[in-house]
C-alpha cells in the first residue's frame, strides 16, 4: 500500500469458507489464543474492472473511511494484491461512492462485512460474514516484494493447518468469484 511513501505493500491473501459452527469455534479459539484486534465491520462498495478493483470503504467500527485500489482482482489466478489507499473523511463516504458510481465500471457490488480481526503467529486473520460469501476467514501476510510470496503463503498455510481450516484453491476461488459476480448481476444479493 502506498501511504505517503513509495514502499510497496503487497497483501498475500488466502481464504477459507465454512459454516456457522466452524465460525463460532474459530471465534472462541482465536479469542483465547490470538491477539484480538477487535471488531472491524465495514460497508464496502466494490467497483469492478476486468483486472482491478476500486473500493470505497466505510470502516464502521473504526469510524474511518478510505478509497482503495487493488491492482489485481480476486479469483483471477493470484493470491497477491498490491494496494494503494487514500484515507478520506467518513463524512465524504457517500460523495466518494457517488463519484465512482457515475463512472463506467463493469459492475458494482455493495457488501456489508461483519468482521473481527486477529493476529496469530505473524498472520493477520479477518473472521468475516457477508451475504455473498457467508462465513469465511481471510488469512494475510504483508510483503514488500513479490519474491516473498512463497514464504508468506507457507506461513499462512501452517496457521491454517493449525486452525484446522481448509484453504480454498485458486481454481475454486475463481469459480466462486465468478458465481458471486453472476449472482450480483442477477440481483440475488441485496445492498446490505
Amino acid at each position: 500500500m502506498l501511504k505517503g511513501n513509495n514502499k510497496k505493500r503487497i497483501e498475500i491473501e488466502l481464504r477459507s469458507i465454512f459454516d456457522k459452527a466452524k465460525y463460532d469455534q474459530l471465534t472462541s479459539l482465536l479469542k483465547k489464543n490470538a491477539r484480538d484486534l477487535g471488531s472491524d465491520d465495514k460497508d464496502v462498495f466494490f467497483f469492478l474492472l476486468p483486472k482491478k478493483v476500486v473500493k470505497v470503504v466505510n470502516n464502521v467500527s473504526k469510524k474511518t473511511a478510505e478509497i482503495v485500489i487493488k491492482l489485481n482482482r480476486l479469483g483471477r489466478g493470484s493470491s497477491d494484491f498490491e494496494e494503494m489507499e487514500i484515507s478520506i473523511d467518513p463524512k465524504d463516504f457517500d460523495k466518494a461512492v457517488r463519484l465512482f458510481s457515475d463512472l463506467n465500471f463493469s459492475q458494482i457490488q455493495i457488501v456489508y462485512q461483519k468482521r473481527h480481526n486477529f493476529e496469530y503467529k505473524g498472520v493477520s486473520l479477518a473472521l468475516k460474514y457477508t451475504n455473498s460469501w457467508g462465513y469465511h476467514l481471510e488469512l494475510e501476510v504483508l510483503v514488500s516484494r513479490k519474491s516473498q510470496q512463497k514464504l508468506a503463503q507457507e506461513k499462512i498455510r501452517k496457521v491454517a493447518e493449525e486452525l484446522d481450516v481448509k484453504i480454498i484453491s485458486e481454481q475454486k476461488l475463481t469459480e466462486f468469484a465468478k458465481k458471486i459476480d453472476l449472482n450480483y448481476k442477477k440481483g440475488i444479493y441485496t445492498n446490505k
